[in-house]
């Protein structure tokens, strides 16, 4: 049964994946903030993962039953984003996000995880790591904005009416479609459902204003400088034809990050949990196997 927090489009959903992952959807309060996640699987340490800008848990409709059919799973929808809530004069701030990460790590999961970030949570997953080293056990990039912020930098200098105005662009169900096939490699893969599951929590209250304030906020435009300081086993899987930030941040994680590997996903654009999620899970999987954390 889906949750009843849920947009009404949900009901819209036709496959299998999308709806199980929907009924596995959870949320808990943290502090004042009702937040969604996913928890599936057993076997230590267990995995977090990080969605990526303007999107939600939903990312991970088929990669994260690849990865708990072998280890504790979890996938969580950060403030501002997905099917958290957002309420009236909350800060949407990266340093507000880390917090809230923070706590729900503390309140829920209590022991280091493998961090795995998907585009502009990868960038949260570094900025978490740096600030609580004793949660993180080792760290998992996928298409990682942090070289690259992934918000416009004319963003923080917009005013009402305009900054409204930019955000209800995102809407905009032609640029969805036009950016949800600039992420695949293989377009047939931004199927109706994929579009409903991209576009689902647009529908939630309070959208608008969480995504004008994390916008002006600047992002995460302070990662560059901080990459070369994380010191812990990182992999960086990156899809071979990435249309959305290209490739050359691949190479570029890979000497910042001492000892880290880089592992290109053929055949795959800017999401490859997504679009080759049983070839990005068997790498994570072994990563997880083979390490020390």
């Amino acid at each position: 049964m889906l949750g009843n927090f849920l947009p009404k489009a949900a009901q819209r959903l036709t496959e299998t994946t999308s709806l199980a992952f929907l009924e596995a959807l959870e949320r808990c309060a943290i502090g004042a903030i009702e937040t969604a996640y996913v928890r599936r699987g057993t076997g230590e340490p267990p995995l977090l993962l990080i969605h990526g800008f303007d999107s939600s848990v939903l990312e991970f409709r088929r990669l994260l039953p690849q990865l708990s059919a072998e280890r504790e799973t979890w996938a969580v929808d950060l403030l501002g984003f997905g099917f958290t809530d957002r309420p009236q004069n909350t800060n949407f701030s990266p340093q507000a996000i880390r917090e809230h990460l923070y706590t729900f790590w503390k309140q829920c999961i209590g022991q280091k995880v493998i961090l795995v970030g998907a585009s502009m949570g990868g960038a949260a997953a570094i900025d978490f790591a740096l600030a609580y080293p004793e949660c993180v056990g080792a760290l998992i990039l996928l298409d990682s904005v942090g070289f690259t912020n992934g918000v416009p930098p004319f963003a923080r200098y917009l005013i009402p009416p305009l900054d409204y105005l930019a955000v209800e662009v995102l809407r905009g169900r032609t640029l969805r479609l036009q950016a949800a096939r600039s992420a695949y490699w293989d377009r047939t893969y931004a199927s109706e459902d994929a579009q409903i599951c991209g576009a689902l929590h647009l529908e939630m209250r309070g959208w608008r204003r969480a995504m004008v304030v994390f916008m002006k906020s600047g992002g995460y435009t302070f990662t560059a400088s901080q990459i070369a300081k994380l010191d812990l086993p990182t992999l960086i899987l990156w899809g071979a034809q990435d249309r959305i930030l290209g490739t050359g941040d691949a190479e570029k994680f890979q000497a910042t990050i001492s000892g880290s590997k880089l592992i290109w996903i053929p055949d795959s654009g800017h999401v490859p949990h997504l679009e080759k999620a049983e070839i990005t899970a068997q790498h994570i999987l072994t990563f997880c196997q083979e390490g020390v954390f």
